[in-house]
């Protein structure tokens, strides 16, 4: 592998990284705020992004339920893919890309992308729902913007997951008849 490429690599490892603290910071400070808004709500408008769904909570304790499962699954799923990512990163093999490993971790990222472009659209579609009945703030929606990048990506890994499994088969095989 050359300079460049080992540079590049490394860089978006470190990327990667950041990526995965800023996003568990985020999911971290939404469980906090989670749990705020049910033992002590007087201070939900001083924590993270000032998600204040107190009213929600006095109007509809389900509502609430469903809408901040949604932004916790979410939120936490992204970190969790990023972690993937990482794990992928740090034990791959650069001389040797096509490996059961590879093949396996690009098709858990290629799931769990899919999956959070699905629940982001299916919360979207629940808020939106919710709008009608005056239980949602519109600051909600900044949690599921992305559901059509999420799905698109996760189609596109999985493309790239299968040419990977296909690659693994043709290197094993080849490795068997040298």
């Amino acid at each position: 592998m050359s300079k460049t490429n080992n540079f590049v690599f490394w860089v978006l490892y470190i990327i990667a990284w950041l990526i995965f603290v800023a996003l568990s910071i985020e999911a971290g400070g939404l469980l906090v705020n989670f749990f705020f808004h049910i033992y002590k709500p007087e201070m939900v408008q001083n924590l993270y992004q000032k998600l204040d769904l107190i009213q929600m909570y006095k109007e509809s304790k389900l509502a609430f339920f469903g809408v901040y499962s949604f932004i916790l699954i979410i939120s936490i799923s992204k970190a969790f893919l990023f972690y993937i990512v990482i794990h992928l990163m740090h034990r791959m093999d650069r001389s040797k890309p096509f490996s059961a490993f590879v093949s396996r971790q690009i098709s858990i990222i290629g799931y769990f992308t899919l999956a959070i472009g699905l629940f982001n659209l299916i919360a979207r579609q629940l808020v939106k729902n919710l709008m009608h009945y005056g239980f949602v703030p519109e600051n909600i929606n900044q949690f599921w913007v992305d559901s059509e990048a999420f799905i698109l990506m996760g189609a596109i890994i999985y493309i790239i997951a299968t040419i990977f499994k296909k690659g693994v088969e043709l290197q094993n095989e080849n490795d068997l008849t040298v």
